[in-house]
């Protein structure tokens, strides 16, 4: 059975895959964990996109995994294309969904600017008590080393489109068509870079995990992985 790997998002957690997993558990042999810092792996490192690349090199040595068909949703599919640009020969195919490409110093600072724990726990109660079921009272400090994290790539963005252009591993960049963080154009500029790259728009989604069609989602990735 194929293995493939899931990579959350910010702010996200392997629990953000239960539901996907239970339409992809008779075709794969499914791995997911937490990166620093997220869900039940607390950490004081500074979050960075090499940091994630690295965690995710030691989880498949851990796990005696040689190559892996990676399927990323937002930061993760971030990670998945810095490992294919960098790591290649550990990435057998990468599948991403509502990642953002394109990274700059005004857009770092509004996605920065709506991660004040104080100002959620005020004005987003709902948003507040999500976060604390997935992180535990680690959320409060998770928001803040995050927006230090997008701050820093929209300085200095970890992959830009000359990156795109050196990747060789098979890739899907995937997003939703009513995404309100990620374009389609941004994500067709960093496809056309590609030099093995397919494209899919995905009808009547949005940006977070939980509002994605999950059966749908698994469809599309199986018939990619096939």
């Amino acid at each position: 059975m194929q293995k493939l790997l899931l990579l959350h998002g910010a702010l996200g957690s392997a629990e953000n895959f239960i539901e996907l997993t239970t339409f992809l558990k008779d075709d794969f042999e499914i791995y997911t964990f937490d990166f620093d810092g997220h869900g039940k792996s607390i950490s004081d490192n500074p979050l960075t996109i090499p940091g994630f690349a690295n965690q995710v090199l030691e989880f498949l040595d851990e796990n005696k995994i040689e190559k892996i068909a990676v399927f990323g949703y937002s930061m993760g599919g971030y990670v998945g294309l810095y490992l294919a640009k960098n790591h290649p020969e550990r990435i057998q195919k990468l599948f991403t969904l509502a990642t953002k490409m394109q990274w700059t110093v005004e857009g770092s600072q509004k996605e920065a600017s709506m991660l004040n724990p104080e100002i959620i726990k005020e004005k987003v109660p709902k948003f507040a008590s999500a976060l604390e079921k997935l992180h535990g009272q680690n959320w409060e400090r998770l928001l803040p080393k995050t927006a230090e994290m997008m701050l820093g790539l929209g300085k200095s963005p970890a992959l830009n489109n000359e990156d795109f252009s050196t990747i060789t591993t098979p890739t899907l960049i995937a997003v939703g068509d009513k995404d309100m963080m990620v374009s389609i154009e941004e994500s067709m500029a960093a496809y056309r870079e590609l030099l093995n790259g397919q494209f899919l728009v995905l009808p009547n989604t949005q940006h977070p995990i939980e509002r994605v069609n999950s059966e749908e989602l698994a469809h599309q990735i199986k018939k990619y992985f096939s």
